[in-house]
């Protein structure tokens, strides 16, 4: 069956979270002057703050963990790893990240030129996101990127995330969109790639950093303008 209905990821494929991250840190890292107090340089902070809170995703995506832990914890475990022990600090960033992030709307490169194409070859398009619900639609607005979709589905509202097959069956639901005719692009190899495929659905995997590069027998992209070349 020809293919009707793409399901992109939103974080790292669409909106560049990785950018807009680091730039709502900035802000906050200079707002409540570590630097000065703590002796602690942005980089430093932010490489902590980066590997510590993919661990946690991860490990939201795993069910190891919700998302009240990953809340609780990213800033303050990122804090105790310069043995500032501060939760009150590492809470005031935590709320005015997820309020501030919103500000920024970096999409990751290509976006907007392979949204337009796919578009005007009348495919369907969807989103489907392990992000937190309350910033999902604030992201996708903010971006400009509302008019390109019928269906967000938000891994909050259905109580699992991917690569929870759940996830899959209410997404596609959402679309009345069959299997057969649908495929995923995403760039976490666990959620998006293996989770769409375990589900049965075709997929591409958004490779942005090389990671897959010896495997010739999949769907892979490092850029998303190379879509062009599967659909």
């Amino acid at each position: 069956m020809k293919i009707r209905h793409i399901f992109f990821d939103l974080d790292n494929t669409l909106w560049d979270h990785r950018k807009n991250a680091r730039l709502t840190l900035g802000i906050l890292f200079k707002r409540y002057q570590v630097e000065e107090l703590h002796q602690i340089s942005f980089e430093d902070f932010h490489t902590a703050y980066d590997f510590i809170n993919e661990d946690l995703w991860a490990k939201i995506r795993d069910e190891k963990i919700d998302k009240e832990y990953l809340r609780k914890h990213r800033f303050y475990d990122s804090f105790l790893k310069f043995e500032i022990d501060d939760f009150a600090l590492s809470q005031k960033f935590e709320n005015q990240f997820l309020d501030e992030i919103i500000a920024f709307n970096e999409v990751v490169p290509g976006s907007i030129e392979i949204l337009d194409y796919l578009k005007s070859k009348n495919y369907m398009l969807h989103i489907i996101t392990n992000g937190f619900h309350e910033v999902t639609h604030r992201k996708i607005d903010g971006a400009k990127l509302t008019k390109y979709f019928e269906t967000v589905t938000s891994a909050d509202e259905v109580g699992v995330r991917k690569p929870n097959p759940k996830i899959f069956d209410f997404a596609l639901k959402l679309a009345n969109a069959e299997k057969e005719e649908s495929i995923l692009i995403g760039d976490d190899w666990i959620a998006d790639f293996l989770g769409a495929q375990n589900y049965g659905l075709d997929v591409i995997f958004f490779d942005v950093f090389k990671e897959k590069q010896a495997l010739n027998d999949i769907k892979r992209i490092e850029n998303l303008i190379e879509i062009k070349d599967y659909l």
